[in-house]
C-alpha cells in the first residue's frame, strides 16, 4: 500500500478562487454553468469585497471546471488545499490542536457541503500542508485526495 503522504502529494485537492462581479445572479450563473456540465461543487466559500466577490470552490472534476470557466470568461486562480475528513464536530478541537502542535499557520477554513457516508470534511488553506497532513495522520484523521472527492 502506498504511503498516504505520497498519494496526497501526487493528487492534492484543487481549489478555485473565482472572481465574480458583485451583481445579482452572478453566483447563480457560475453554479449553473458547472452543474450543466456535470461538475459538482463539493465545498464553497464566498468573500465579499466592494466591487467583487471571491468564490472559493472545491469541485469533483477540476479539469472540466477549469475548461468551463476559461470558456465562459470567469476569472480565477487555482491552488492546492488540504482536505481533512472527520466524523463529528467534537473533533474540530483535535484537528486544530494537531495544527497547533506543529505550529502551522492556518490561513482560512471552510466546510464541505456533502461527503459520502455522512462524514464531514474541512478545506484548509495552510502554510505547510505536508507537515499538517503528517500531524493529522498521526492523530487518525484521513487526508482526502482529489480522487477521494471525484465522482
Amino acid at each position: 500500500m502506498p504511503d498516504p503522504q505520497t498519494v496526497i502529494a501526487s493528487d492534492p485537492v484543487k481549489q478555485f478562487s473565482v472572481f465574480v462581479q458583485n451583481r445579482v445572479g452572478r453566483l447563480y450563473d457560475l453554479a449553473s454553468l458547472l452543474t450543466s456540465h456535470n461538475v459538482h461543487i463539493m465545498a464553497m466559500n464566498t468573500v465579499d469585497t466592494t466591487d467583487s466577490a471571491i468564490v472559493r470552490l472545491v469541485v469533483d472534476d477540476p479539469d472540466r471546471a477549469r475548461e468551463m470557466m476559461v470558456n465562459n470568461d470567469f476569472a480565477f486562480s487555482e491552488c492546492e488545499v488540504l482536505a481533512v475528513e472527520f466524523t463529528d464536530e467534537s473533533q474540530l478541537k483535535t484537528i486544530l490542536g494537531a495544527l497547533l502542535a506543529v505550529e502551522v499557520n492556518l490561513h482560512y477554513v471552510y466546510a464541505f457541503i456533502v461527503r459520502p457516508a455522512g462524514k464531514s470534511a474541512l478545506v484548509l488553506s495552510i502554510e505547510d500542508a505536508d507537515l499538517a497532513a503528517q500531524s493529522l495522520n498521526v492523530r487518525g484523521f484521513k487526508i482526502l485526495t482529489q480522487r477521494d472527492i471525484s465522482r
